[in-house]
């Protein structure tokens, strides 16, 4: 994952150099010579692969960059100016009001001087374009956080962000290219129009990508035709739908896209009475390289992290399902057992000398038990599969498998108490095996996690119509080298959610962990006589 961090920050800073390249006006001259020139494109356009991390500070540079050049009077004032909306947006959307503000005024001040001519009044108008070109992606940005904890689809349907996008588009059109409308061939609603259906067109650019970017494209052509100095900003209309292009279809039609593109921008290039060196195609190409680049890295991520969500909800069925099996085990042993001690009972009571109806049904239960529990083996053979032989599982006594797993672990070096309630006894057996289960987990996680000579303690008891299972433990320790397989808490949590239950893990204020979880008991417990019944029964037949 850290190369695709490091190259979308690349992309960033490529595209920012690109943006500048395209908007800057001079490229020499007795008061900036070339090589000054490209170092303030470096210097504007470098920063933009910083933005995802330091964003305000990005923010805060690109304005007092732009009031420096603006004092000296560089050509590349366009495009720091963009930048620097671009980044207020990212800023937006990434951090809290409390960098939000203080770098968005900053930056509507640059805004302002950058707007401002000597000896100018200043006009309403002049108000209105400085604080929108920031306030606009500023805008965008805090839409786009309070969005990004909604699922994927519902990011897709929503209608605001769609609107956003197409107020910034026009916005973003008609303010790059309002100064040039006076000297258009074409009426000035004309060109008018041309900028706000460019800018209209990206409201729809999520759905329609290739409509909009053959709509950007020719409007981009008619621009160049008839208001060639509005072509600049039409030009980035185009950038913006061919990377949106690129981030939702394969990449055959990526190619398509970007040779259309590239074709547009040499056929505006050339309309604009360009000079045409050896190096200006490969500059073309790498400039139109960058959006498209930016889309297709962003169609690789979200591939990626599509994958990546159904991996992991994949692993998170199967965990479930393993774990259900297990109860599911754990409860055909505990019925087989039951019947069992029935079908033992009934055996007992039959050899005692029963006759009459009651020796007739004693054998028919013993004959019926039996069946049940061949029936019951051949499923149990289906639930556990291959590893029947190594995995049989326990019906033993499960308070003496708390404390068989309280000793083992005692031996490992915990210092555990049990505190195991005498009522726990008249629960469901059901209930006490997997409160077994638990506390053996549980006690394994203290030792993987906190290491020998850590005291414990482990409580398990009935609180009303639940079986509470505790376990605590203090800090310090040196963890034990065991393997983990990291889903313990998921399968406990799981199994206490199975039998109507509930668990809870965290740490503790004054260090250490606690794990609480309750099993559901019926309102109504018939075990009570089940457990007299199988007692008596096995010692009716011991005796």
């Amino acid at each position: 994952m850290r190369w695709r961090v490091l190259t979308l920050d690349l992309l960033l800073a490529s595209a920012g150099i690109a943006l500048c390249v395209m908007t800057c006006q001079t490229w020499g001259g007795p008061s900036f010579p070339t090589w000054l020139v490209v170092a303030f494109v470096l210097l504007a356009g470098l920063p933009m692969g910083l933005v995802r991390r330091w964003p305000g500070q990005v923010t805060v540079y690109l304005a007092v960059l732009l009031v420096i050049l603006d004092d000296l009077g560089a050509g590349v004032l366009d495009g720091v100016q963009i930048l620097l909306a671009l980044s207020a947006g990212s800023l937006a959307r990434s951090r809290g009001w409390g960098w939000t503000l203080p770098a968005a005024a900053v930056a509507c001040l640059a805004t302002g001087v950058n707007l401002a001519d000597p000896g100018v009044p200043l006009a309403a108008n002049f108000w209105y374009y400085t604080v929108g070109i920031i306030a606009i992606p500023v805008t965008i940005g805090r839409y786009l956080r309070s969005q990004s904890g909604a699922v994927p689809e519902g990011e897709e349907r929503a209608p605001v962000l769609d609107l956003l996008l197409a107020g910034g588009g026009v916005a973003f059109a008609v303010l790059g290219t309002w100064s040039s409308w006076p000297e258009a061939d074409m009426h000035v609603w004309g060109i008018g129009l041309l900028a706000v259906i460019a800018g209209l067109a990206l409201g729809v650019v999520r759905w329609l990508p290739g409509s909009v970017l053959l709509l950007e494209s020719v409007v981009l052509l008619l621009a160049v035709g008839r208001a060639p100095e509005a072509a600049d900003s039409l030009q980035v209309l185009l950038f913006i739908a061919l990377g949106v292009f690129a981030s939702q279809v394969t990449w055959r039609w990526q190619l398509a896209g970007y040779a259309l593109t590239c074709m547009v921008t040499m056929l505006a290039a050339l309309g604009a009475a360009a000079e045409v060196t050896a190096w200006w195609f490969p500059v073309l190409a790498t400039l139109v390289a960058a959006p498209a680049a930016i889309g297709a890295f962003v169609r690789a991520r979200r591939t990626a992290n599509r994958r990546e969500v159904e991996l992991a909800a994949e692993r998170a069925r199967s965990d479930r399902l393993a774990e259900r099996e297990r109860i599911a085990r754990e409860v055909h042993d505990i019925v087989a057992h039951h019947v069992g001690a029935m079908v033992l009972r009934a055996g007992a009571a039959e050899y005692a000398g029963a006759t009459g109806p009651a020796a007739e049904a004693l054998a028919d239960i013993r004959a019926t038990g039996h069946q049940v529990l061949e029936d019951l083996r051949g499923l149990l053979n289906v639930l556990r599969g291959p590893e029947a032989a190594d995995g049989q599982l326990s019906v033993n006594d499960p308070e003496e498998v708390m404390r068989d797993a309280v000793a083992r672990v005692t031996g490992a070096g915990l210092e555990v108490t049990l505190e195991l309630a005498p009522e726990v006894a008249a629960a469901p057996l059901v209930a006490r095996a997997s409160a077994a289960r638990i506390v053996q987990e549980g006690l394994t996680n203290v030792l993987k996690h906190a290491g020998p000579g850590v005291r414990v303690k482990v409580s398990v008891a009935v609180q009303g119509p639940e079986l509470a299972v505790e376990i605590s433990n203090e800090g310090g320790g040196r963890p034990a080298a065991l393997p983990s397989s990291g889903q313990g808490i998921a399968g406990m949590r799981e199994r206490a959610h199975a039998l109507g239950g509930r668990l809870t893990a965290g740490p503790l204020p004054g260090g250490g962990w606690r794990l609480a979880a309750v099993l559901a008991l019926p309102e109504e417990d018939p075990t009570g006589w089940e457990c007299m019944f199988t007692k008596s029964a096995f010692s009716g037949s011991a005796g």
